[in-house]
Order: structure tokens, then C-alpha cells, then sequence
């Protein structure tokens, strides 16, 4: 009897036992399953939100310009999701943020919805943008020779040859491989050298680092820059200047002066009698007629059919001047000249101007001794530079240092300073360019675009 009620107890307990270690089991089973389920769920979710910011990436390669969804109102904006078997089983929901004035970045939120589950939802959040044609610092055309005391802090890139005895703190990069230096007799050379001792070794010699000179390294043989999408972009310019912004037509003299104000407004004036040529036209006035004064208008479009000196201060402005003359005849194009500071009162980006000349961006003969310049500087047809200006000139035939914050675009070979063997003889002894990263995505209103197609910048998963 005794030995029965024992087996009895061992069975109670180990029976108690497995009960204990079965319902934990099916509990941990259950658990599992509902994990999954949600997973699955999860998954699901962030499909039917990714396929709706896929959807408008899609929508923006063909419309690029339309951040209503086709229906010129304003969103949120509601898509059915089906399966691929034609199913509807959810869908998404689109609030789109366009871009402010002058910057080609748009905010794109999906929010995904399963039919089963209508109170559950996983929303994206991107950020898309353009990149701008002042993706680089300096951007040329041409051969392009960078002499010493260059400090260049951002991207450059040149069509043709860069001979680069400076400092450059990012990327260098040319189109050609190789090529013939204009600025000495010689074999070819590689497309990104310096002269800088040591003298870059010839192709097919592999050149070296250099990184005293090189900072960021040098590419060649990348792909060419599109300049002739400028036209276009100029003579828009001049129609949206006419329609929202300030248009000003030919002076009949020599041409204007525009004076930015921190107040939002800018000053004009009619140049009436300029300084006499010296070994090359100076490009400075003498004197000067106050027309009015007006306000920088909303699109931040100021188009002017002559040429233009500017120069003054903005404060939370996005700006763009324009100069050329149309239809486009070689001898008649127009010049921007800065030969007084032009300056931003903020350097976070919400202060940007931009400076598109049909023909050349000029530093005139009586320029500031230490020049700044916030801005970036397009010559379409032209160069941005000083001409030269010998000792005869006067004391401005030197000058001591320029500096810009923005980015240069050049068609023909840009440069403030000469040199006559190894001596500097005329323009700026010290020039620094620093990049303007703002301007990649948030350049000056209608500034030409690299692409056309829109950049992921940032995905954000929300919840």
C-alpha cells in the first residue's frame, strides 16, 4: 500500500511537471506566432509605405516640378496598394512638402495602411533633393592653371587640364586624361598635375599622391560638365525677371550698378562715365546717376539687359542676377563686375545670391585692396577674373587678397592674378575660394541644375 501511494506521488508530480513545461511550451509557441504575425505585419506595412515614396520618385522622374500629385491640390494624397494578384489589400497615404524658394530639396511622407488592420500604420519619411551646378567649388571649361598661394576649400573640375600648384582641400578631377599644358612647351602631361617641386613625373609614369598639394586626391578621366544648358537657363532667368522679379533694359550708357541692402531692398544706378582703359578696359566707374530704389522681389529674380557692377549686403535673401542680351549676338553679350564687397549677413543658407553673366564675371582695375565676394559666380560665355592691368595703371595694378564664399562656373579660364616668369605683376597676390556647401541643394533661385533627377538624402523610418 505504501509503495502504491508513492508511485501515486511520483506520478502526481512529474504529471504536474510536464503540465507546467507543456503550458509554458504552448504559451512560448503562442507567443512566437504572435510574434510573427506581427512581424509579418510589420513587414507588410513598410512595403505599402516604401511603394508609396517609390511611387512619387517614379512620379517626380517624369514630373519634376509637380509635388501635388498630378491634381493641383493640395495632399494629403491616398493610393490603393494591390498584391500581384490584383488584390487590394491596403494602401498609402502621401504628404508632400515642397521645396522653399531657391532649393530643389522636397520631403516626401508615405504612411502605409493594411486593409485587416485599418488602426495600424508604418510611415517613411524622405528627403529628396537636386544637386545644383554648384555641386563644385570652381567648375571650368577650359585649361585652367591654380598658381601658388591657391587655397581652394571645396570640389574642382575642369573639362580640359588643371595645372594646380596650390593647396586644394577636395577632390580634383578632369574629363581628359592627359594633355598638352599651354603654359609651357613640352610632352603631355596628366590631366590633374602640379608643378609644385616635386614636378608631377609624365605618362605613363603614375603620378603620386602629393597629398602637400592634393589633399582630398586627383581624378582623371571622369565624365565632362554640360555647359550649354546655361543659355537656356539665362534667357529663363530674363522671362521670370520680366513676370514676378525686376527686369531692367539696356541703360544706353555703360550700363547699371546695383547696391544690395540688408533691408531687402537694393539700390540702381545708371553708370554714366567710366574710368579710361589701361592696358585693358577697367571696368570701374566714375560716375553714376541714382535712379530708385527697389525691393528685392519674392522669386529673388533681378535680370538686367547690360551690364551690371553689384555689390553691398543681403540678409536673409535667396538672389539671383542675371545679364545678357538677347538674341544672344557674341560682340553685344554683357558683363557682371565686382569691384566692391558683396557680402551675406548669414552663412547657415538662408542667405544666398547668385551671379549669371551672359559673358564675364569681372573683378575691375580700381577692385578693393582685400576683396570679399559671397556668391556664386556663372560666366556663361566668358571667364570669371581681373584682366590684366600693368604699373603704369596706377596702385591698383596689384591688389592683395580675394576672397570668395560661394563657387566659380567658368567657360574660358578664370583667374585674379598674373604672373611674368615667377613674379607676380598684377591682380590679387593671395586668392582663397571656399565652397558654399549650401549651394549643392539649396542654390539662388532658377540656378542651373547638374541633373534632373532627384537624390535620396535622407530615409527615415517614423513608426
Amino acid at each position: 500500500m505504501k509503495i502504491k501511494s508513492q508511485i501515486s506521488l511520483y506520478v502526481i508530480i512529474y504529471s504536474g511537471i510536464a503540465i507546467f513545461l507543456l503550458s509554458g511550451f504552448l504559451i512560448w509557441i503562442q507567443a512566437f506566432i504572435l510574434n510573427t504575425q506581427r512581424e509579418i505585419i510589420k513587414k507588410k506595412l513598410f512595403a505599402v509605405a516604401e511603394s508609396g515614396i517609390e511611387y512619387y520618385r517614379w512620379h517626380l522622374a517624369h514630373a519634376p516640378q509637380d509635388f501635388t500629385d498630378g491634381t493641383n491640390r493640395p495632399g494629403p494624397y491616398e493610393h490603393i496598394f494591390y498584391d500581384r494578384f490584383g488584390n487590394s489589400i491596403g494602401k498609402f497615404i502621401l504628404d508632400i512638402t515642397p521645396p522653399p524658394v531657391g532649393s530643389t530639396i522636397v520631403k516626401i511622407k508615405s504612411s502605409g495602411i493594411l486593409n485587416e488592420f485599418p488602426n495600424v500604420e508604418k510611415s517613411i519619411l524622405v528627403t529628396l533633393g537636386i544637386p545644383s551646378f554648384a555641386k563644385y567649388s570652381v567648375v571650368v571649361n577650359d585649361n585652367i592653371r591654380f598658381g601658388e598661394g591657391t587655397e581652394v576649400y571645396g570640389e574642382i573640375h575642369s573639362n580640359q587640364g588643371i595645372r594646380f600648384d596650390g593647396v586644394a582641400y577636395n577632390l580634383v578631377s578632369s574629363a581628359l586624361t592627359t594633355y598638352d599644358d599651354p603654359d609651357h612647351t613640352g610632352p603631355q602631361e596628366w590631366a590633374v598635375h602640379t608643378h609644385k617641386n616635386p614636378v608631377d613625373p609624365l605618362p605613363p609614369t603614375p603620378y603620386p599622391q602629393r597629398p602637400d598639394v592634393f589633399k582630398a586626391g586627383r581624378l582623371v578621366g571622369v565624365p565632362r560638365v554640360d555647359f550649354n544648358g546655361i543659355t537656356y537657363d539665362l534667357a529663363k532667368i530674363k522671362l521670370e525677371a520680366q513676370t514676378n522679379g525686376v527686369y531692367i533694359g539696356p541703360s544706353n550708357s555703360y550700363g547699371y550698378e546695383i547696391i544690395l541692402k540688408p533691408d531687402g531692398t537694393f539700390d540702381l544706378y545708371k553708370v554714366t562715365r567710366v574710368y579710361s582703359d589701361c592696358d585693358n578696359p577697367s571696368w570701374s566707374i566714375r560716375n553714376k546717376t541714382f535712379i530708385r530704389n527697389y525691393q528685392i522681389p519674392q522669386n529673388g529674380t533681378i535680370f538686367i539687359e547690360d551690364h551690371v557692377w553689384v555689390s553691398g549686403q543681403i540678409k536673409n535673401k535667396r538672389v539671383l542676377i542675371g545679364a545678357g542680351k538677347f538674341p544672344d549676338i557674341e560682340s553685344e553679350r554683357k558683363n557682371i563686375i565686382i569691384n566692391q564687397n558683396l557680402t551675406y549677413s548669414n552663412y547657415n543658407g538662408d542667405d544666398v545670391i547668385g551671379l549669371i553673366a551672359q559673358n564675364n564675371v569681372l573683378v575691375g582695375l580700381k577692385s578693393l585692396d582685400n576683396l570679399k565676394i559671397d556668391a556664386a559666380l556663372i560666366a556663361q560665355n566668358g571667364f570669371v577674373g581681373r584682366l590684366y592691368y600693368s604699373s603704369l595703371c596706377g596702385s591698383e595694378y596689384l591688389r592683395n587678397s580675394i576672397t570668395i564664399y560661394g563657387m566659380i562656373g567658368t567657360n574660358k579660364r578664370y583667374g585674379f592674378a598674373w604672373v611674368c616668369g615667377n613674379i607676380h605683376c598684377s591682380g590679387y597676390k593671395y586668392r582663397t575660394l571656399i565652397y558654399d556647401a549650401n549651394l549643392l541643394y539649396g542654390p539662388p533661385p532658377y540656378f542651373p541644375l547638374s541633373t534632373s533627377f532627384y537624390e535620396v538624402l535622407k530615409w527615415l523610418e517614423l513608426k
